[in-house]
C-alpha cells in the first residue's frame, strides 16, 4: 500500500464515524454540501421533476441518517459511493411509484420491480443508464467539493483569479486586464490553487467520499 493510500484511507473512516453521531452538525453539513447536487441531478436526469428530485434528496439524507449506524467500513463489501447510489436508486423508484403508474418507469436501468427485490433489472428502451449518470455526476460533485474546500484555504483574490482563468476559461490577458494584475500573477495563481485542487481531488476520489 502506498504512502498516499495510507494517508487518505482515514478520511473515509473519519467522516463515516462522524455521521454516526447525529449531533455532529459540521460532519452532516459536509456530507450534505458534498452530495446533495449529485443526488438531485441524478434524480432529475432520470426523468423526475424538480420537486420530485428535491424529495429524493430529502429522503436519501433521511435514509443515510437511519442506516449509517449499521454501515461498516469494509472496502471488500463495497464502496460508500455504491451504497449511496443504492439509496438514491430506491428513492427514485419510490417517486415513480407515487405517480401511480402500473409499472416502474422504464428509464431507470437496474431499478427495482418490487419492494422485496429492489435491485432487479428492467428493460431500458430509452437508453438511460442510471449507473453511468451517477458516475458522471459523482465526478462533478468531487470537483465541486474540491473547489469548495480550497476556496476557504486561499485568499479571495487568488481564488477569483483561478476561477476566472481555470474554471470560467477566460484568457490570461482578459483576467489580468479585468482584475488589474499582471499575467504572471494569473499563471502563479493557477499553479498554486490548481495544485491544491488536485490534492483535494486525490483525497476525495481515493476515499470514495
Amino acid at each position: 500500500m502506498s504512502d498516499n493510500r495510507r494517508e487518505y484511507l482515514p478520511t473515509r473512516k473519519s467522516l463515516l464515524s462522524r455521521l454516526k453521531n447525529w449531533d455532529d452538525q459540521s460532519g452532516w453539513k459536509e456530507f450534505f454540501d458534498t452530495y446533495w447536487r449529485l443526488i438531485y441531478r441524478t434524480a432529475w436526469k432520470s426523468g423526475l421533476t424538480d420537486a420530485e428530485a428535491q424529495d429524493v434528496v430529502q429522503e436519501v439524507v433521511i435514509s443515510v441518517c437511519k442506516k449509517i449506524g449499521d454501515l461498516k467500513y469494509d472496502p471488500a463489501l463495497g464502496s460508500f459511493k455504491g451504497w449511496l447510489l443504492t439509496l438514491t436508486r430506491w428513492r427514485i423508484v419510490d417517486e415513480f411509484r407515487k405517480r401511480d403508474r402500473a409499472a416502474i418507469h422504464p428509464a431507470i436501468k437496474g431499478a427495482a420491480r418490487t419492494t422485496t427485490d429492489a435491485m432487479a433489472s428492467i428493460p431500458d428502451p430509452n437508453g438511460f443508464d442510471l449507473d453511468s449518470v451517477w458516475r458522471e455526476e459523482w465526478e462533478k460533485a468531487m470537483v465541486e467539493a474540491a473547489l469548495t474546500r480550497v476556496r476557504t484555504r486561499v485568499s479571495p483574490k487568488q481564488y477569483q483569479i483561478f476561477d476566472a482563468y481555470a474554471v470560467k476559461g477566460w484568457s490570461a490577458r482578459r483576467v489580468a486586464e479585468t482584475l488589474g494584475i499582471g499575467t504572471g500573477q494569473v499563471y502563479l495563481a493557477k499553479h498554486r490553487v490548481g495544485a491544491l485542487v488536485r490534492k483535494e481531488l486525490l483525497k476525495l476520489r481515493d476515499a470514495d467520499l
